[in-house]
């Protein structure tokens, strides 16, 4: 028996980024299938009219790097107060002591935060697969897909250990072949190459300094034939490029470029220390950069140039990177930060709220390859956030959308995801949050002892 589709009209938002849309949408299953102008009706009859004068509408945020399992090492003792390359030593050891159970609790919380936040899809950067959690990526599938959330999950990987010059611990890297072995299988078993996609796969070696030249190369020659995007983290900090030039003779873009990732298939974490004829080569590219303002801000590792990369070609989309580097995995609030961050660089008229929302929404979109979701158009997919102004910080504020970034919203009222309510009056459906955020007080306590 045929189901009949639903069509629903989220009605006259109290206010919105676009008129095109100010008397609401109208969605049917998982599409946005019409924009109503202010006053207007529907062209056609609708199933179910959702009051939306008091909320705020924005298309669904999309956070471009994260790692999940870093929720349960937030403001950790031993990592407080340190750059890059020491608080990263202080954690290896810490995460490698990571256990299933700690992997699907952490992205459970995760998920959430993020669902909480305003965030409708999500990409995740796990690189860890000591002995025991050689299936974290199957995990994190099926907490994802429990929450109804959309993810691009990157199978990452660690190759080169503290004895040949890397940074990680031996009990953390993987052979090549195991790598490359279990990306196929991954990609294989769960990546969704169709418009509506709920879950994709990438290749994401983690960095420069954590992998062999020989599996660069082979991630990239892997992505070619099975068609799917490359992410790693580079130009993070300027330890990052001594590195590069001790470890391979040239600068990161150089050695990018040297092993086949500079091109369009791929998108990078962070992109803070390009000179400019770097930035011409990446932009060239169409080479796509999370910026992640809040982990930048928190390890000083400095400023993404995000316009100067925007006009030479990549796509710019927002992250907020890890847990233990925000520390928090809140969208709404990342968006904020990029919008005071970048101000500081390029001043106040260059970076509108609405440059802000771009990164987060076509931005992200960009930066993994996706036409289908980040903007609320017709034949796009009904992914949107509600929020309301009901607290005390947005007390006489005059633009509700503006008002999102610069009162500092912190929690959606509403949020759909594929034409689906994942979050209904500020809560997750389905979740028992005291419960689980328990489970998670009680591992990161256990990793922490361990």
């Amino acid at each position: 028996m045929q189901v009949k589709s639903q069509r629903t009209w989220i009605k006259n938002p109290l206010d919105c980024l676009d008129p095109a849309y100010a008397g609401g949408i109208v969605i049917q299953n998982d599409l946005i299938v019409e924009l109503i102008r202010a006053g207007e009706q529907p062209l056609q009859s609708v199933d179910e009219v959702v009051d939306a004068h008091e909320h705020v509408l924005i298309p669904g945020l999309i956070n471009s790097h994260h790692h999940f399992y870093q929720t349960l090492t937030r403001a950790f003792p031993a990592a407080l107060n340190k750059n890059l390359f020491p608080w990263l030593q202080s954690l290896y050891p810490v995460w490698a002591r990571l256990t299933p159970e700690m992997i699907a609790t952490s992205t459970q919380i995760a998920l959430c935060e993020l669902l909480l936040s305003g965030c409708t899809t999500a990409s995740d950067h796990h690189y860890l697969f000591p002995n025991g959690l050689e299936h974290a990526i199957d995990i994190q599938v099926e907490q994802a897909t429990k929450l109804g959330i959309r993810v691009h999950l990157t199978r990452g990987s660690m190759s080169l250990g503290e004895d040949q010059g890397g940074l990680p611990p031996r009990t953390t890297i993987q052979t090549d072949r195991e790598i490359l072995d279990d990306s196929q299988r991954l990609i294989k078993a769960y990546h969704q190459y169709k418009d509506g996609a709920m879950t994709r796969i990438a290749l994401a070696p983690c960095s420069p300094f954590s992998v062999s030249e020989e599996l660069m190369r082979a991630t990239a020659d892997l992505a070619q034939e099975l068609d799917v995007r490359l992410h790693t983290h580079l130009a993070e900090t300027h330890d990052e490029t001594d590195f590069c030039i001790k470890m391979f003779g040239v600068r990161p873009v150089d050695y990018l470029e040297r092993v086949g990732w500079l091109n369009n298939r791929t998108w990078l974490a962070h992109g803070i220390h390009f000179n400019d004829e770097e930035i011409a080569r990446l932009g060239k590219a169409n080479v796509g950069i999370a910026h992640c303002p809040s982990s930048n801000m928190l390890l000083a590792s400095g400023q993404c140039p995000t316009i100067a990369l925007q006009e030479a070609g990549c796509p710019v989309g927002l992250g907020v990177d890890g847990s233990a580097s925000n520390d928090g995995s809140n969208m709404i609030g990342e968006v904020r930060q990029a919008l005071l961050l970048q101000r500081l660089r390029y001043g106040a008229e260059e970076i509108t709220h609405q440059k802000a929302f771009e990164w987060a929404t076509i931005g992200s979109a960009g930066c993994l390859g996706r036409d289908d979701i980040g903007k609320i158009a017709v034949g796009k997919q009904a992914d949107i956030a509600l929020f309301k102004l009901d607290e005390i910080r947005f007390a006489g504020a005059g633009s509700p959308v503006a008002a999102l970034l610069l009162c500092g919203a912190t929690k959606a009222d509403k949020v759909m995801v594929a034409g689906k309510w994942r979050v209904l009056e500020g809560q997750i459906v389905g979740v028992d949050m005291n419960q689980l955020m328990a489970k998670q007080i009680t591992l990161a306590a256990d990793l922490a002892r361990a």
